[in-house]
């Protein structure tokens, strides 16, 4: 497994050509994922070992992409902890009670050997993605203590986050302890799946961007870096991925991460030149260009493939995840065209 392409990617060891794969690809995108899921719902579904297996390698088989994305969400340690929470169909996770005093943080519950139990089916559902997969890695993930923390304040997703910023401003000390455990939760989730098998782990911070670096260095960065403390010591990779957060690249990287996504809002070159010489990169071709013309297409990848020349290692991706109603078999060519690609983005012609 050390040797797959994708892995010496992101540990800054350039392969021949390119290794790709998508956020979401595990997902409503696949009419096989669709007739899986039917009946169940979606945080049922990431607590069931064999189905969690068999719909983080349905990409992996269809797409012939370079690693699997363990299925699940990021809510899913929170409802394992205890916390009523719920994945409604249109609007995305609700949580029953939202988080938002010192006596609601006060009633989190005790992150003790029940919670390690309770991630039982998770280690379960690693272990078989790992058999299935072979020599394909599986990439491990977790939700970052800010967006996590966010979903619990607000109660569900939020265009703005006041309330969370709020709570920062107004209470630190209160936002400091619920922030500290969530990154207790979402760390040992992390383990727990690199334990199983996992690796290389991502930690996904989808709703940062909407910080300034000042309240990101003051308030979020010391609960990523804590979560991201507990695979440390393990030989993974750690990448890190913000959504409009090109201008916490550094600090977030400084968190912890030993690679980081980049979202589509930011070429891959003026990301190098932002980060520290040597740092792996994942991204970011757009997500609107999988509903454009296949020329169009395979353009925004060589783009993306050439922006990225110049890093240490550059694991290709989307600049986001995939889109539900995109078109499988656009996926499909889109990794057959980048494995025929060299790194500069020029066709790979047979001897």
């Amino acid at each position: 497994m050390a040797d797959a392409s994708l892995l010496q990617e992101l540990r800054g060891v350039r392969t021949a050509t390119a290794s790709v794969w998508f956020m979401r690809q595990a997902g409503r995108s696949l009419p096989e994922y669709r007739a899986l899921r039917e009946g169940t719902t979606m945080l049922d579904s990431c607590v069931r070992p064999e189905m969690a297996a068999e719909i983080t390698v349905q990409p992996v088989r269809r797409h012939r992409v370079d690693a699997g994305i363990f299925f699940s969400d990021i809510v899913v340690p929170a409802r394992q902890a205890g916390l009523g929470v719920e994945i409604k169909p249109g609007v995305g996770p609700v949580f029953d009670h939202p988080i938002r005093t010192e006596a609601d943080v006060d009633a989190l519950p005790a992150l003790g050997d029940d919670y390690e139990a309770a991630l039982d089916p998770i280690r379960e559902a690693v272990r078989l993605t790992v058999a299935e997969l072979g020599t394909t890695p599986l990439i491990g993930f977790a939700g970052a203590p800010f967006t996590v923390a966010s979903y619990m304040v607000e109660g569900g997703p939020s265009r703005d986050h006041l309330r969370t910023r709020a709570l920062m401003r107004s209470q630190p000390e209160v936002w400091a302890r619920l922030a500290a455990w969530v990154s207790e939760l979402s760390g040992r989730f992390l383990r727990a799946q690199v334990l199983a098998g996992a690796s290389a782990v991502q930690l996904f911070d989808s709703w940062v961007g909407a910080l300034s670096a000042e309240q990101y260095l003051a308030h979020v960065q010391q609960h990523s870096a804590a979560a991201l403390a507990h695979v440390s010591d393990l030989p993974v990779p750690r990448l890190h991925f913000g959504v409009g957060a090109s201008h916490l690249l550094v600090p977030m990287l400084e968190a912890g991460a030993t690679a980081m996504g980049v979202d589509h809002r930011l070429r891959l070159d003026r990301a190098l030149e932002m980060l520290p010489a040597g740092t792996p990169i994942q991204g970011n071709i757009d997500p609107a260009v999988l509903f454009t013309s296949e020329k169009a297409r395979f353009a925004e990848a060589r783009s993306v493939l050439e922006a990225g020349a110049a890093a240490s290692g550059h694991v290709v991706n989307l600049g986001h995840g995939v889109p539900p109603d995109t078109d499988p078999q656009i996926l499909t060519d889109l990794v057959s065209y980048l494995h025929d690609q060299d790194r500069s983005g020029q066709e790979v012609r047979p001897a």
